[in-house]
Parts: C-alpha cells; structure tokens; sequence
C-alpha cells in the first residue's frame, strides 16, 4: 500500500512541475485579395467601340494561358477607342438572352450579341501546341453582319508558351489598330451640307463688293471725260454736260461703294 501510494504521489508531482497544458492559438484565415470592381460598359456619351472576347480556346497549354491572354490584352488595347470586355463578362450579358447559345461565334445569330452587350465586333482566340510548337489564330467578327473583318494566324515550331502568348496578343493589337471607321452593315456618318465657312462667305461678299464699286468708279469716271469732250469739241453742246454729269454719278457711286 505504502509503494502504492508512493507511486500515485510522484505522478502528481510531476504532473503539477509540469503546468496545464496550452493549446496552439489558430490564425484567422486570411480574407482574400478584394479584385478590382469591373469598368462599366459605355454608355451615354461615351462612343467607344465595345470589342467582346466571345471565345478562347487553349490546347496543349494551360488554361490559365486564357486569363493571361486576356489581361494582357486589357492592358495593351487602346482604351481612348476601344473597350473591352472579357469573356467572362461577355457570357454573363449573355445569359439574359433567350434566343443565343454557346455554339454561335459567327453569322447573324452575332446580332444577339450586339443587342445585349452593346459590342460592334467579337473576338475569337484560339491558341495550341505540343511540346515547343505552338500556333494561334485571332479572328474578328462584325456582330452586325457576322462576317470576318480580319483575322491574324502564325505557327512557332521552336517557342514557348510566353512567346506564343505574347506574339498571339500584338497581332490582336494590331488587329484592333486596323478596324475600319465605317464597318459592313453600319450607317455612314452623315455629315453637315456642303457649305461655305462663314469667313469665306464674307470675304466673298467684300470681293465682289469691291470689284462692284471698282466697276461704277472706273466706268463713271470714263463716261464723265467723254461727256466733257463731247462738251468742248461741240461748241458746248448741252449733250455732253449731261453725258459728263451720268459718268460723274457713277463715279461718285463707285467712290462711295469702296468706302463702304
């Protein structure tokens, strides 16, 4: 019994030299980045051409090659023209629509695209490779029309997935850089009647006003001096003193006109 209770009294020392046990403290889970809020579509009088990425097809590559097409190309674009909307924000439009499907990337069908996002043109990106070969095509379609406006492709036999990636997104840049004023199926911008400026119609009008009071001066002062040859070469003939009298009109008519 004495061993016994020995024992039992050497376990709770140690257990008393020892302290209550603490348990590790856990972290709050960190609260993930905040991304950026999404750029409104214009609207208003914002006259931006509104450039939607319909599809991007990634094979042989990862697919995080997509995304990273996409925002480099948001960063390259030139935002003073265009607007892009990426794929993602593209699909969500899209699902108020009743009468558009996945399937439709070109012919009149686009037309619904531009009825629920506002988009003049969709993009359609396609990039794949096996091992260091890689090709991509990047094609522009009008939602009006659903006809190509332009389309860019190449192949790289020796290259990465970057080199890829960067090449595909300055042929879309220059794609974009390209698309014309007026596309097929767009009203022509009708312009103001053809008129004169303002300051041509008044300097118009002060050329012939001058070269009238030019006209009646010259003519006046011709027709005086014949009237008052007439006048002396006649014995005086009253004929001429009223010849010379009319041409002395015009002559004063024509001084005034200048003057004025």
């Amino acid at each position: 019994m004495k061993a016994a209770a020995l024992v039992a009294l050497a376990a709770m020392s140690t257990t008393a030299l020892a302290g209550p046990k603490t348990s590790a403290k856990k972290e709050p889970p960190k609260a993930a980045p905040a991304e950026p809020p999404s750029k409104p579509f214009p609207s208003g009088t914002d006259h931006r051409r509104i450039i939607g990425v319909l599809d991007v097809r990634i094979d042989g590559a990862p697919a995080e090659v997509g995304a990273q097409f996409q925002r480099d190309l948001e960063a390259q674009v030139d935002n003073e023209h265009y607007f892009l909307a990426s794929r993602m924000r593209v699909h969500d439009r899209m699902t108020n629509s009743t009468k558009w499907t996945e399937g439709c990337v070109i012919g009149n069908c686009l037309r619904e695209v531009k009825t629920q996002t506002g988009a003049d043109i969709v993009l359609l990106a396609a990039l794949n490779g096996s091992g260091t070969s890689f090709g991509w095509v990047i094609t522009l379609v009008g939602t009006n029309t659903g006809v190509v406006i332009s389309q860019e492709s190449a192949r790289c036999d020796v290259c990465t997935v970057s080199e890829a990636l960067n090449a595909a997104t300055a042929a879309t840049i220059k794609l974009l850089a390209n698309i014309p004023e007026v596309l097929e199926g767009e009203a022509k911008p009708v312009g103001p009647p053809p008129t004169q400026p303002l300051e041509e119609k008044i300097a118009s009008m002060h050329h012939s006003h001058n070269v009238l009071g030019a006209t009646l001066a010259i003519s006046g002062a011709a027709i005086a001096i014949a009237g008052a040859a007439f006048y002396f070469s006649q014995n005086h003939d009253k004929t001429g003193l009223a010849i010379a009298a009319g041409g002395g009109g015009l002559l004063v008519g024509g001084v005034i006109t200048l003057a004025f």
